[in-house]
Order: C-alpha cells, then structure tokens, then sequence
C-alpha cells in the first residue's frame, strides 16, 4: 500500500479512526459510531449543542461546521470512562490574526435569499461583503460602529459597515421535547438527508412530524423505539434505530435581533430568517434546555416563584444562556409561557457573543496598551534601574541600592523623575470661577506665583485625588494631580467645565512635560550650580533656566527634605537629567526610585490617594478638615460634607509604629482579638529605627483605641507625621 492510499485518520478519545475525504469530524464520529455529546437529536446545521465537543484544545467546538483532516484530535468530555491522558507538552498556541474590511453593506448568510441580496446590492453600486458559516466564516457578534465580527478560517473578521446589515441566516429546524430526548439516534430531516448522502446508513428510521403524537424516546443509550398515540390515543411503540424528527422551522434571527437597533446603519432580515417561527405546543416532559439541563419541570418551579417574563425566566433558570444561545430551547420557552400566560413573548434580547470562541480569538487584533514611559525611560534603563509598573507608568524602583538612595536625599541631593504627574493648564476669563467652584480651598485667595495643596472631590464628598493650584496670573493657573488619577482628574475637570457652560481652555500636559524633583538638604546648592540663584521660597514657583533649560520651578516636598520641581518640556529631559548628576558628583548626588521614595513620604506622614484612601473616604476621615473651606458658597461635594460632618466618626486613618519588621500592607488591625482596621501602608524607616504605617482604624463611641496587635505585634498609634513634625527640613 502507497503512502497516498493510506487510509486518512483523525485521533477521536485517544483512538486513530479513519474518515472519508469530505468528511466534517462530525461525520466521521458518527461514521464510527462515536456520538459527541453522547445523545441528543442532531441538526448538522450549527444550531444545536450535541454535537460539541474539544478539537485540538479548544472546547465547545461544533464538529458539524469543521472538517475532518488527518491527525485533528477530538475529544468528547461527556465520557464518564477515563480516557488515557495525552502527554503534557509546553507549547505556543499560534497566534490568531484579525483583519479589517470596509463595506457599504454585508450580507450575512449565502443561502437563495442571501444570494439574491448580495447581488442586488452590487447592481445598486455599493460595496458588498458576504458572510457564511457553510464556507467557515461564521458571525459570533454585530457591534455598535457598526461592526460584524465573524471567525473564519484566516483568523477573525471584523467588517464595518457603513449603510446596511442584512441577516439572511435562514430557519432552524426544531428539536423535540419529550422524555428520552437525550438519547442517541435523534436527528433533524435535513441531518438525516446529510448523512444518507454522505453514504451512513441510518437503520430502521421513524419519521415525527406530529409534535402532538409524541410521547417519548425509548432505548438505554441510543433510541430503540419511539411512542406516540394513535387515532384513538392509544400509545403506539414503533421501533427503530433512528428518530428523524420534522417538526418545522424556527427563524435563525439572533444576529437580527442583536443588531437592531444600531445607529448609523439599516438592519433587515430576508427569506428564511425573516418567517414566524413554527412555535410549538407547550411540551409536558423532557429536557427544553440541554446545554443548561432545564427541563419543563425546572420551567414550571421557575413560574410557580413568580418568574413570569422571558427574560426573567430565562435568567432564573438558565435556559438559553448556553453554548446554543437559545438556538433550540427558545421556541419552547416561549410555547412555555404562552401556555401559562395567554400571550406569546417576543424572544430575548440577543447579545454577542452567538458563538464561543477562544480567549486568542477574543484577543485578535488588541494589543496591550503600552504602559506609559516618561522622557526618561531610556535613561533609567542605561543606568540598570530596577523598573516596575506603577501608577500605570514604567517607573525606576531602584538604581540597585535604594539604601544610598534614601540617604542621599535625607544627607545630601538626590533627583527623581516625577513626569508621571497629573499636569493640567487651565486658561481663560472663568479659569477661576471653575477652579473655586470645583476645589474647596479659596482659589481666589491664591496669589500670582504661589501654589497650594488641594483636594478633589467628589458630589458625595468624598476624596478623588489630590495635587497643587499654582497661579500664573488671573487667568491661568497650573494643576498637578497623582500619576494614577490623572485621566480621570482630567475627565472631571472637563465634565464640570462644560456641564457649567465656562469659558475655559483645558490643556493636558502631563506627556508633553518632563518633571524631576531636585530634593536634599544640598538641592540649592545644586540649583546654584545649576545657574538658578534664586529658587522660589516654599510653595511658591517661578519661571527660570536650569542649566540653560527653560523650567517653572516649583518648590514644594513631598520627601520632607528641601524640594524643587522642575517642569521642563519634555525633550529636554534627558540632558537636563544628565547635567544635574554631572553638576552634582562632588555632592554625592544619586538618583532615587520609588522604594527610597516611598519610605521618605511615609515618615512623613504624606498619603497617597487610592493606596492610603478608600472609596469613601473624607476629609475628616483622613484629617484633612484643614484642606475644605465650608464658609465658601459652595464647591462640589460641599453638601456632602456638611452632611457627612453632622455624623459620628467610624473609621480615620491614623498613623501606627511598631519594632521589627513591618507588616504587609493590607494585614489586619485587632483589638480584643476583634477586627479593628488594616494597613494602608507600611515601611521600616531608616532614620527613626523602627517601623511606621498609615492605617484605617475602627472608632468605638468616637474613640480610637491607642494599642492595636498586627500579626501578634503590638503597634502604638502615632501622631503624624513621624519625622521632623515641624517640617523645618521642608521649609529651610
């Protein structure tokens, strides 16, 4: 025998099993009397699920839509006996390509009204698509833009469309409900004419045309007869070994009803797709719902407890939420209701996806959004920085000892790269009317060249971010946010901008500005060499050129040492970054990272909004009454806060220090052996020999408890900030 007379093999189970050229895996299963699923009536047409099972690693594979080839591994998951396990190989799924299309109209199904739409659209001069599952293109979902997502052999398809979506997808083939219709040997009209002409031979074959005759499927496994009542209805026992069942039709209008409605485009439905369905007599036994296993009796508990709409039912029993979509049981959920209501329901709503597909295929075409690199990404890479994702930013850990880090900033300078900051231009004759409606500070009383720490609010008062107001003259002021809010500050600000009809110009520039803290007791020093002879005093910032390169200076801490910000445009970043170090060697300058940083922040007491604040948090909470003016007329989350000051504490966050090692952040606070509140953050500090931390702790009749256990340790709660309370470092 010649290699090409070999007989053509796929692996079913484990077993090599012959299939014949032509053959879908469905098929050839059945060539071999292997049934998918183990039982349930066949359609061959995609509609059903018992025909589903994993081909080369993907599950809920319908085996009559994929063709059979040569070593394609099936396997049916419904086996109850052990199927000996394939070796476990590490391996790369491949990857799953998406390509885009642009139509004037796409024609999805190429039946005879398919056909005729397409053609009669080309005549018209549009642009045309079509789309069949017969020639492996089928449509898992219609999306607003408007979109149709098909998979096909090539990898996935998005096609958009810019005048109209037809679904010309045809009629179903209704499924029987009685008791035994889970057994093998069950099929469709149209199944059964696809098998005789694929050449399998189907046996004794009862046809059931009369859903009324029915009474039941017999047999263990596969059907050996079939019940139905006479004339007189008297039961009758037929055997067979086949159950062709021709019960009607039903429209396949998934994909219509997932797409109307869409803006922008027309949607209509022709031939088949667009009858009435053959909605059947309301069954009285058997499983309506396979995929889900609801049967009437699951259907009738649902409407005794008051489930009484479609998509009520539908949610409370699971029919129709499987692989199928309601592709079978729909028809008899609504005969269901019918019978018990009066009146007929209009199907669900259909949402994508009408198909499983793969987590690779969902993925086609996205990419993970880059995460965001500064100005200086490139050099804190050079210098073997230790990078991490914070705040959504590729930003440096450590240089490689965050020890010398810490203590160039607590002893001597350091620079760190702060371009991750939120930064915000506000311009324009009502800059400040928005700026003192939003915040709750008095942005009037803010002077040209001055900065002040603010809060962001939110309607329910509560903490949304936080930063610096700097006022350039009248009519422009400078923002700062944290790097992790700043899109949704910038969101904000602009919402209320317009919801109030202001006069304002909104420019984002936190991708358009390097920044970098010029921070330790020797940072003038530095600045001076740098040709800045007059940095600004606290809180307050100027325009000027640090080695030749133009910088708002900012002067403010959040390290606790003697800090300026330098604003610069951000391709000057790099050298900027470079000639402050080479300016600064004889200083003992080192860059510092976040773990230096983080450190330097929590001794003094400093939050972080997100990390150190909740959901809820308030000014009082976090005791920061002194940033929210209540005597202005009003701000946004004013009336909150007013409300929220009427009501008893039950939580503040509080700072905490214990001896040893800290806890991870996160761990829980206990009094009593009872839960107290958890850890916000956490740091063994340096200077202080010991380790502090800001945490959420619980109020009891408006006391806070001053000895807390953490892990078994005891921790003593500590006013803030824990290092230099006077702030003198910051403002020398």
């Amino acid at each position: 025998m010649t290699e090409s007379s070999q007989p053509l093999k796929l692996i079913i189970d484990g077993q090599p099993v012959p299939f014949v050229k032509g053959d879908s895996v469905l098929v050839a299963m059945l060539r071999n009397q292997h049934h998918p699923t183990g039982g349930g009536c066949l359609c061959l047409g995609g509609d059903c699920p018992h025909c589903l099972a994993t081909i080369d690693g993907v599950a809920y594979v319908r085996t009559c839509q994929v063709p059979a080839r040569p070593g394609c591994v099936v396997a049916c998951t419904h086996h109850a006996h052990a199927v000996p396990a394939l070796p476990q190989t590490h391996h790369v799924e491949p990857t799953t390509n998406a390509r885009h299309q642009h139509a004037d109209v796409v024609v999805i199904g190429q039946g005879k009204s398919g056909l005729a739409a397409a053609e009669l659209a080309r005549t018209a001069g549009q642009t045309v698509v079509t789309l069949d599952a017969a020639q492996g293109q089928d449509v898992i979902g219609i999306y607003p833009g408007a979109q149709v997502v098909a998979r096909t052999t090539q990898g996935m398809l998005i096609v958009h469309v810019r005048q109209e979506i037809i679904v010309a997808t045809g009629a179903a083939e209704l499924h029987p409900v009685a008791l035994g219709n889970s057994l093998a040997g069950l099929m469709t009209a149209r199944a059964a004419q696809q098998l005789q002409a694929a050449g399998l031979s189907l046996g004794r074959i009862v046809v059931i045309n009369d859903a009324n005759r029915l009474v039941r499927f017999e047999g263990e496994s596969n059907v050996t007869a079939v019940v139905v009542r006479d004339d007189q209805g008297l039961e009758q026992h037929v055997g067979c070994d086949t159950a062709v069942i021709d019960l009607g039709t039903t429209p396949r209008n998934m994909l219509h009803r997932m797409a109307a409605g869409l803006p922008g485009v027309r949607v209509s439905v022709v031939g088949d797709a667009a009858t009435n369905s053959d909605v059947p007599n309301c069954p009285a036994h058997g499983l309506v719902c396979h995929c889900s296993q609801v049967g009437v009796a699951d259907l009738q508990s649902v409407w005794d407890r008051g489930f009484h709409e479609l998509e009520l039912v539908k949610r409370a029993s699971l029919a129709g939420t499987g692989t199928c979509q309601g592709g079978v049981c729909l028809p008899y959920v609504r005969s269901f209701l019918a019978n018990k209501g009066g009146t007929l329901q209009p199907a669900f709503t259909a949402r994508p996806l009408a198909r499983p597909i793969t987590m690779g295929e969902v993925a086609a075409g996205g990419h993970h959004h880059v995460t965001l690199r500064t100005p200086l990404d490139g050099v804190h890479r050079a210098a073997h920085a230790h990078m991490e994702r914070a705040g959504g930013w590729w930003r440096p850990w450590n240089y490689g000892d965050w020890q010398a880090e810490y203590w160039a900033v607590r002893e001597a300078v350091s620079i760190m790269d702060v371009s991750t900051l939120g930064k915000m231009l506000i311009s324009g004759p009502d800059a400040l009317t928005l700026l003192d409606r939003l915040y709750p500070t008095k942005v009037s009383t803010i002077k040209t060249g001055m900065s002040r720490y603010v809060l962001l609010l939110d309607e329910k008062g509560y903490v949304l971010d936080d930063g610096l107001i700097s006022k350039i003259s009248d009519t422009r002021y400078t923002l700062t946010f944290t790097s992790g809010g700043a899109t949704t500050a910038e969101l904000w600000v602009r919402d209320w901008a317009e919801s109030w009809g202001l006069n304002v110009r909104i420019l984002n520039q936190t991708m358009s500005l390097g920044a970098i803290n010029v921070t330790g007791p020797l940072a003038k020093e530095l600045l001076a060499r740098a040709g800045l002879e007059k940095p600004p005093e606290f809180l307050s910032h100027v325009e000027a050129h640090v080695a030749g390169i133009p910088c708002r200076i900012f002067r403010l801490s959040f390290t606790g040492e003697l800090s300026y910000e330098l604003h610069h445009a951000a391709v000057n970043a790099p050298v900027l970054w470079r000639t402050l170090l080479d300016l600064g060697k004889s200083l003992n300058i080192r860059p510092h990272g976040l773990e230096a940083l983080l450190k330097l922040r929590l001794e003094k007491g400093h939050i972080i909004v997100g990390q150190d604040t909740d959901f809820d948090s308030t000014p009082r909470r976090i005791h920061h009454e002194w940033a929210v003016k209540l005597d202005k007329p009003d701000f946004v989350g004013k009336h909150a806060v007013l409300r929220t000051n009427k009501v008893s504490l039950d939580k503040i966050l509080c700072g905490l220090s214990m001896e040893g090692p800290p806890p991870i952040e996160g761990a829980n606070l206990t009094v009593d052996g009872n839960y107290a509140g958890y850890v916000t953050s956490a740091t063994w500090s340096p200077i202080l020999g010991k380790t502090v931390m800001l945490a959420w702790l619980k109020l009891s009749n408006d006391l806070a408890p001053d000895r807390v256990m953490i892990d078994g340790r005891p921790a003593q709660r500590t006013e803030t900030p824990f290092y230099d309370k006077e702030g003198a470092r910051a403002k020398a």
